[in-house]
């Protein structure tokens, strides 16, 4: 169950990379029901494969492979996993440019950003080939006469992975190479909006010699795939990456088998402009933070603060930078692509109406563009008012939010008045007040001067309703084991 359209537009050289079935237990699987969902270009519209969509039964089954394979898989010496992932790794890297232009076909960014995409996939899984053999037992000082103390890390069990459209190769490889890593087995189920990209992968895992049930990949309807997860005792972890109302959901549905949960939620990200900032730099760094993946990224910034003595003059530099952006199909690898669906261009004209009727002045953009119905222009919104919907909601679009401010404490506090707290930008060269803002800003992450901070090697998250534990760094790994004490006496 191939996709023609998809292979021959994308110029995809390996077809084998192309799969419209579910992995489970080792083998590709179509729906007993024989049910599939189409897969569309966001560029286009066009219908660009058919996947299969599971039952509820069916996800149930997969769990069934992957806690059949979950002693053999946690039993290995950490240094032969260590070698699968490594060899997982080498076959991501080496496919790279047909992995990216799956992407672009099913996600719509530009094609140079999902080469970037793949590289950032590919890191992760180098990393925890590495991290694998690294979780020692760790000694205690007893306490006890005649007693010996051990702290061991094992792995949590089979592991569910929930991932997102707006980095599908990224954000499973992130979850399941530390999950891997740790000695758990994993269900992985991408977004039906995007599920090319892990298909492709679970190809690579199974050419990389992963055992049967140690790396699946089930398709369908979210709820359909996912709540039978949520309540089956033998799923002991679940990571999730999307909105907080679903994080909210499955944070409940999880409840009654206290599973250990990993999410990375909603963002709100704000940027704080001091005026001793450099502003070309600035104005560079906040158009990176705001328009890539044309701002469908939970570190996307939101609500830019500029302070008042350079604010015109931030908002100019801005606007032409933002009208100087070529927006266009991902393959022409323009610095947009098209939005994912109708109802993400509809929030983009939900935001901008709102702002525009309470008094905000548009800058440039604040429409849709004729390249097609899910492209929308990069907009700039100045004098945003206090009350305006960009301000409490997260756009996940290319609209920037810039209002003024006179004084750090005011900045901080407006900064901090929303209940998520991903990330944060701050610029000033003051030293002090990067110590100060760095401490006081309520973020998982601060990013001073600069706009990337993320890798294999950091650990992503949130603060609030931002999400909860830690991805990437030894910390992502850490998620997926629990913590042993042995105390032995040997008499």
């Amino acid at each position: 169950m191939g996709s023609t359209a998809l292979t021959a537009r994308a110029e995809i050289a390996d077809k084998r990379l192309v799969r419209g079935f579910s992995y489970i237990g080792g083998k590709w699987s179509a729906a007993v029901s024989g049910r599939t969902f189409p897969v569309t270009d966001p560029a286009t519209g066009d219908t660009i494969g058919a996947v299969a969509s599971l039952s509820g039964e069916e996800a149930a089954r997969a769990v069934d492979a992957a806690e059949g394979a979950f002693p053999g898989w946690a039993g290995r010496l950490p240094q032969e996993r260590s070698a699968l992932l490594g060899r997982w790794y080498e076959a991501i890297t080496a496919n790279r440019e047909d992995l990216a232009r799956i992407m672009v076909l099913e996600q719509g960014k530009p094609l140079s950003e999902a080469r970037g995409e793949i590289d950032y996939a590919a890191a992760f899984v180098e990393f925890y080939a590495e991290e694998a053999k690294r979780p020692n037992i760790e000694g205690i000082t007893s306490h006890l006469a005649d007693a010996e103390m051990e702290l061991w890390r094992e792995p949590v069990g089979v592991a569910a992975l929930v991932t997102p459209w707006n980095f599908p190769a990224a954000m499973l490889t992130r979850k399941a190479a530390a999950a891997l890593a740790a000695g758990c087995t994993v269900l992985c189920h991408p977004s039906a909006e995007t599920p090319f990209s892990a298909l492709a992968l679970a190809e690579l895992a199974e050419r990389a010699g992963f055992p049967p049930g140690v790396f699946n990949v089930v398709t369908g309807h979210a709820p359909t795939i996912v709540e039978p997860w949520t309540r089956d005792h033998r799923v002991r972890a679940l990571s999730f990456t999307g909105s907080t109302e679903v994080g909210r959901l499955l944070y409940r549905q999880c409840a009654d088998t206290v599973k250990r949960l990993v999410m990375e939620l909603g963002g709100h990200a704000p940027v704080l402009v001091f005026a001793d900032a450099d502003l070309d730099r600035a104005v560079a760094e906040t158009i990176k933070a705001k328009f890539a993946t044309s701002g469908q990224d939970c570190l996307g910034a939101n609500r830019i603060f500029v302070e008042r003595a350079i604010y015109d003059a931030f908002c100019r530099k801005f606007t032409a930078a933002a009208k100087a952006l070529t927006v266009g199909p991902g393959l022409e690898d323009r610095d947009l692509g098209p939005l994912m669906n109708e109802a993400a261009v509809q929030k983009q004209e939900a935001h901008v109406a709102d702002a525009l009727a309470k008094g905000a002045r548009l800058a440039c953009g604040g429409a849709r563009l004729p390249l097609g119905p899910l492209f929308f222009a990069p907009t700039v919104l100045t004098d945003v008012p206090g009350d305006a919907l960009i301000l409490r909601e997260e756009t996940f679009g290319p609209v920037a939010a810039i209002l003024p401010f006179d004084a750090e404490e005011e900045a901080l506090a407006r900064a901090n008045d929303s209940e998520y707290g991903l990330v944060a930008y701050l610029h000033t060269v003051d030293p002090r007040r990067i110590y100060r803002l760095s401490r006081a800003l309520q973020y998982g992450m601060v990013a001073v001067n600069r706009t990337k901070v993320t890798g294999a090697p950091i650990p992503f998250g949130g603060w609030k309703q931002s999400g909860l534990g830690r991805e990437g760094s030894r910390l992502g790994m850490e998620e997926f084991t629990e913590v042993k004490y042995v105390c032995r006496d040997w008499q």
